[in-house]
């Protein structure tokens, strides 16, 4: 991905944007050579590896799974809030649009996860996150069911080789420009405007 230096952000900042922002694009070479692409929900795990990994699952039907035994490498595209910036809204002058957005690119080598429980594991990590401690759980499906039901899936973890982060929120800017922003962002209907708002204030220096 391409991050000039003042857009480039931390990995701590990769992972607090994957971790919020689980709904993602995987990518994997297929073997036309052209991309496959599958959308899914991913959610990154520290496991004491240097960039951790992703877990995640894709229907059987998808062949997506069936690359990953080629051990090809795969990446992850994850994408927080994003708003377009009308040149209006700076201070006066020859200025132009653009557009501010948080973006993380993770890669590794998908591997498909075969033991039943790990991949009831894996169901039950996706749930918690999304559904909170006192929320649905698999223990509610009747005894069995949810084993039954990983038939119809493939579950896999990523163990992530590299992570790239981006915040591209106007830093190139100055300051007067920047507050600009963040004032007619903050005043948007859109959330993600607001969002994004939130995200040039952490910038800030």
């Amino acid at each position: 991905m391409y991050i000039p230096k003042h857009f480039e952000a931390s990995e701590t900042v990769g992972r607090e944007i994957m971790q919020a922002h689980g709904w993602a694009l995987l990518v994997s070479p297929g073997e036309d050579g052209a991309p496959f692409c599958t959308h899914l929900a991913l959610v990154w795990q520290d496991d004491g590896t240097p960039h951790g990994s992703l877990i995640g699952h894709l229907a059987r039907a998808n062949p997506h799974w069936k690359l990953f035994a080629n051990a090809a490498p795969s990446m992850a595209l994850f994408w927080g809030p994003h708003a377009y910036v009308s040149p209006t809204w700076y201070a006066p002058g020859a200025k132009v649009p653009t557009w501010n957005y948080v973006t993380v690119h993770a890669y590794g080598r998908p591997q498909v996860i075969e033991d039943t429980d790990q991949v009831l594991e894996v169901l039950a990590d996706l749930a918690k996150i999304y559904e909170g401690n006192e929320g649905w759980t698999l223990d509610e499906l009747p005894p069995g069911n949810a084993a039954a039901q990983t038939r119809g899936i493939v579950a896999f973890r990523m163990t992530l080789d590299k992570v790239e982060s981006k915040t591209k929120l106007s830093q190139n800017r100055d300051m007067e420009d920047r507050t600009r922003v963040i004032a007619k962002l903050e005043a948007s209907e859109s959330d993600d405007a607001k969002a994004t708002a939130a995200w040039m204030k952490k910038v800030l220096p």
